[in-house]
């Protein structure tokens, strides 16, 4: 190693008079991308840790961050060096062979920025010599790879937001200290494709988070506001050598957002919607569109052959109320294919049309070549909130195959009423943000999932003592018990392979290995590696703070790694921390 002279200025903030890079080393495999490669299928071809001597695996070493906040980064590693993004969008590079600290990123946030999701950033994307990342201040950052100096700063959104009628929303804030609404950020890990660096906004499906004491507390209620609240959402693509926008892709269309007022999804399940209602306030909401909502939440899946990109988006604006917002909401909870060139749609499919209980598409997708009644079809497979796995034609967008259900269903589609009504999966998911992994070989997408009661209310109150009346639906935790699922879907029949429950909800994601091994965290701060083929746990370690993030392997001088985020996820409770574990055999062999 090159020894630098460092000062240290601040707890935070670590300066170097020079940069470290370790040298470029043969029989190294990296990590280059968030989902792997641009099929984001998660799956390593590294197997000198496997079934056989995944117990021999020890700790190599740990990195303290120093920022204890909800910890949801894939790393990257690129030639020896390992770059992670911590919460609020500082960014670290480490020698991934060791973990000493290369460089350091300090974000400076806008002022008075208001975040919508809280601190939390899924990563980075590094691309011919620079590090990208999106901020929870909706800003698109490079820096330089070799010593984390910012090469440009732009403004991918503002903080404003289209508002009329605001004096419900206002009651509902002093009566409920309401926490949240249309605060706009970043939370995806950019990809990088020909050139262009691509990211998509979220914050924009507005809902209020309601009695929270922090801006990234465990789960309260969160509420839909009746009125005109919001903005359209977008992913967009910018010149990776200055930062100037190529083109964009607007969530919500200016024309034809309504949709075909279909009562089903697309596979034919009712939605219990009232068509005529929607259609008689039609008129009075002809611009509903410029509030439509669809955040961008998960890192795109790229088809580098066909060049095209894959999506999920999420739900309309105002969450969870309808009377604002006639139609379908295209292109809400919908998985969306984009030319990679122009941005132009080629196809999309939504899920829950008209979407009232927060079903967003947040799981990334994955591309895989499917065998189908005896053919190889390019696919690519969604786990979504409501818990089925759906796989599609990826040149035609048609539905080849839903799974069985991967969670516990209970009154799916069912209205909010004011009693409450208690229906799972509900806004948690099914599968919330976690990505999958998708082994081809075999077949079988492993799905990380949460079970956990939701009630919806619909709560109306008339206008008392000059003060407006208000209408608003509201979803909350049940004190129902809740779980995890670990499943291994069959993707020829759409049976379970397998399926492992767990103490709490997963929220993280997972990674499989040519050694036939899944690797999933838990928020008790347990990390595992299962058997891929049966499910068995065959390793388990604990960790100081929940393990809520994506594990990676990649390896350095024949040596394989496993290396995993823990800093917990305060939504769900799960015990914060600033910690980036890295594991290895004892031995090498």
């Amino acid at each position: 190693m090159h020894s630098c002279f460092k000062i240290v200025l601040l707890p935070l903030i670590l300066i170097s008079s020079c940069s470290i890079q370790p040298k470029t080393v043969q029989h190294q495999q990296d990590w280059a991308h968030y989902g792997h490669n641009y099929s984001n299928q998660r799956m390593s071809p590294l197997d000198q840790i496997n079934r056989t001597n995944v117990k021999d695996l020890s700790l190599a070493w740990q990195f303290n961050s120093g920022i204890s906040a909800s910890f949801q980064t894939t790393p990257i590693v690129v030639s020896g060096v390992m770059y992670v993004s911590l919460p609020y969008n500082h960014v670290v590079a480490l020698n991934a062979k060791t973990g000493q600290e290369i460089w350091r990123y300090t974000h400076a946030r806008r002022a008075n920025w208001k975040m919508c999701c809280g601190p939390a950033n899924r990563g980075v994307a590094v691309n011919d010599g620079k590090v990208f990342i999106g901020t929870v201040d909706a800003r698109l950052v490079a820096l330089d790879a070799r010593n984390g100096s910012k090469l440009w700063d732009i403004d991918v959104a503002d903080d404003s937001a289209q508002t009329e009628n605001t004096s419900s929303l206002s009651k509902l804030d002093s009566q409920k200290q309401a926490y949240g609404g249309t605060g706009i950020g970043i939370a995806m890990a950019p990809i990088v494709y020909k050139g262009k660096v691509i990211v998509g906004v979220t914050g924009v499906g507005y809902g209020l988070h309601v009695d929270q004491p922090t801006e990234d507390a465990p789960l309260g209620a969160v509420v839909g506001v009746d009125g005109r609240y919001g903005r359209p959402g977008f992913l967009a693509a910018y010149d990776v050598k200055d930062g100037k926008r190529l083109w964009q892709f607007d969530t919500i269309p200016t024309q034809g957002w309504e949709g075909q007022y279909t009562q089903t999804t697309p596979d034919g399940i009712h939605l219990n919607r009232d068509i005529a209602m929607e259609k008689a306030n039609a008129a009075l909401n002809a611009e509903a569109w410029r509030y439509g909502g669809g955040s961008a939440w998960s890192t795109p899946a790229i088809d580098t052959q066909t060049h095209t990109l894959y999506f999920g988006t999420g739900n309309p604006s105002p969450q969870m109320n309808d009377i604002s917002r006639p139609g379908d909401n295209l292109y809400t909870v919908s998985l969306v294919a984009l030319d990679t060139e122009t941005g132009k749609l080629k196809w999309y499919y939504q899920q829950v049309p008209h979407d009232l209980w927060g079903y967003d598409l947040a799981s990334p997708p994955a591309l895989f070549d499917y065998q189908h009644n005896g053919k190889i079809i390019p696919a690519v497979g969604q786990a979504s909130k409501i818990g089925w796995y759906y796989v599609h034609d990826r040149v035609s967008g048609k539905l080849l195959m839903k799974s069985e259900a991967f969670v516990p269903q209970k009154n799916l589609f069912a209205k909010p009423t004011e009693a409450g009504t208690v229906l799972y999966p509900g806004i948690l998911g099914g599968a919330n943000w976690s990505p999958t992994a998708v082994d081809e070989t075999s077949q079988t997408s492993y799905v990380a999932a949460i079970h956990a009661p939701i009630k919806y209310t619909l709560v109306n109150e008339p206008a008392k003592n000059g003060a407006p009346a208000i209408r608003y639906a509201s979803s909350e935790p049940t004190k129902d018990e809740r779980w995890g699922v670990l499943s291994a879907i069959n993707l020829t029949t759409g049976k379970m392979r397998w399926q492992v429950k767990t103490e709490q909800p997963l929220i993280g994601g997972l990674l499989a290995t040519k050694g036939g091994l899944v690797f999933s965290g838990e928020g008790n701060g347990h990390f595992n590696a299962y058997d891929s083929s049966s499910g068995t746990l065959l390793w388990q370690t604990k960790a100081e703070a929940g393990v809520n993030a994506p594990p990676i392997s990649y390896a350095i001088d024949g040596e394989q790694y496993i290396a995993v985020a823990a800093g917990g996820n305060s939504i769900f409770g799960y015990t914060a921390g600033d910690n980036v574990m890295v594991y290895k055999l004892k031995q090498a062999h």
